[in-house]
């Protein structure tokens, strides 16, 4: 029988001791798991450890190289990223190993499909949100954004079958101030990257990302959830260029070099 390369699950976590056993319990066929917290106390490290996964401590370095210093921890080069709030289905884990018997690419990306208001997104912004999250670590590796990290692989990059699922347990308000310090962060490094936003920005950026995903890919099917969700989308759209042009004013006045 074929042996199947060796895979290393790679987690980063902060008090998500609530949300992280299913996690831990959906990839139990990894060869091993590390877990690299930033500080938790409610018991997220001692509940990785129960499970089996290498804890290691790091001070918070941004999403980017956080994720990226837990890659370059892992055993195996293969490594799978997740977050304490995602769930790898059978689907998907069948798919894992199936491709790791003989990869035929260096990275491989697949759908997550997020809950939201107690529903899983099947349209619209919500699905198939497909994400990059297994691959050679020789081959890929994350950005170093504080925000909106992604992997950069320099390989051709497969489609698995099967969900990842986004189990985010958050309450609306908890929701919003995140997606408040997300757009923050956004808006820092577009400015700092020279991107200035304009009144066209701010006015046609909302308007147009509704009618994409809500229109267009019909997240109107998703019931009330998928209208609460495109709204709070389309104003962080607003939000960020509304944020940039702060920065912009900040700069003319000479507040900002």
């Amino acid at each position: 029988m074929t042996q199947r390369e060796s895979l290393s699950v790679v987690l980063i976590a902060l008090n998500a001791a609530t949300q992280l056993e299913p996690c831990l319990h959906s990839v139990a066929f990894a060869d091993e798991i590390v877990l690299v917290d930033s500080g938790s106390a409610d018991g997220t490290a001692e509940l990785a450890a129960r499970y089996g996964a290498r804890v290691l401590q790091q001070e918070w370095l941004g999403f980017g190289r956080q994720k990226q210093f837990a890659v370059e921890q892992a055993g195996h080069d293969w490594v799978l990223c997740l977050d304490a709030d995602e769930r790898v289905t059978p689907a998907l884990r069948a798919s894992i190993e199936n491709a790791l018997l003989k990869p035929a690419f260096g990275a491989y990306r697949f759908a997550r499909c997020n809950r939201f208001l107690g529903r899983y997104l099947r349209h619209g912004e919500g699905y198939p949100d497909l994400n990059l999250r297994l691959f050679h670590r020789r081959r890929a590796r994350w950005s170093d954004d504080v925000v909106h990290e992604h992997v950069l692989a320099q390989c051709e990059v497969g489609t698995l079958g099967g969900d990842l699922l986004h189990d985010s347990a958050e309450t609306i308000a908890a929701y919003l101030n995140k997606q408040n310090r997300y757009t923050s962060l956004a808006a820092g490094a577009a400015f700092a990257a020279g991107r200035r936003a304009s009144a066209a920005n701010l006015l046609l950026s909302p308007i147009l990302r509704f009618i994409k995903f809500y229109v267009l890919r019909r997240g109107f099917l998703d019931g009330l959830p998928g209208f609460v969700h495109i709204v709070i989308g389309s104003f962080n759209s607003f939000s960020k260029y509304a944020k940039m042009n702060e920065l912009q004013i900040k700069q003319r006045e000479g507040l900002l070099p």
